[in-house]
């Protein structure tokens, strides 16, 4: 019969990825065995979007989207800055390349959402080609 954990560190050093046992220099002492204790990814349940306001996955842009307006940009942008979810989901929910996300990340860096509209991309890519040489 295992025993119940009631200390937090206790369970971490008497769990299943570690073993007692006593070491080279003779102390008794927890180790690490090979296998590792894989950290478990906590998310948020929302964000806060680009306008202010809060973005949760039931918010975000429905995955079957076409016409990537700047608002829906930023607010995919935002989700993956604030944890709510990562550049690989964001690629595969939303059918993108990592290239194109990362197009998206750039331009509102540099720009801020005026950065994402397409008519103004050549504007806003000289505009930081300009300073760069500065």
């Amino acid at each position: 019969m295992k025993a119940a954990f009631t200390d937090p560190l206790q369970a971490i050093f008497n769990g299943p990825g570690y073993r007692s046992g006593t070491g080279n220099d003779g102390a008794s002492a927890p180790k690490r065995q090979e296998t590792m204790i894989e950290n478990q990814k906590i998310r948020p349940a929302k964000v806060i979007g680009p306008l202010g306001e809060q973005l949760t996955l039931d918010t975000l842009p429905p995955p079957d989207t076409t016409r990537w307006v700047v608002r829906r940009k930023a607010e995919v942008v935002a989700a993956v800055n604030g944890g709510l979810l990562s550049v690989d989901e964001v690629c595969e929910r939303y059918r993108l390349t990592v290239e194109e996300f990362a197009g998206w990340q750039r331009a509102i860096d540099r720009s801020g959402m005026p950065g994402l509209r397409v008519t103004r991309i050549q504007h806003y890519r000289t505009l930081y080609e300009r300073q760069q040489k500065y």
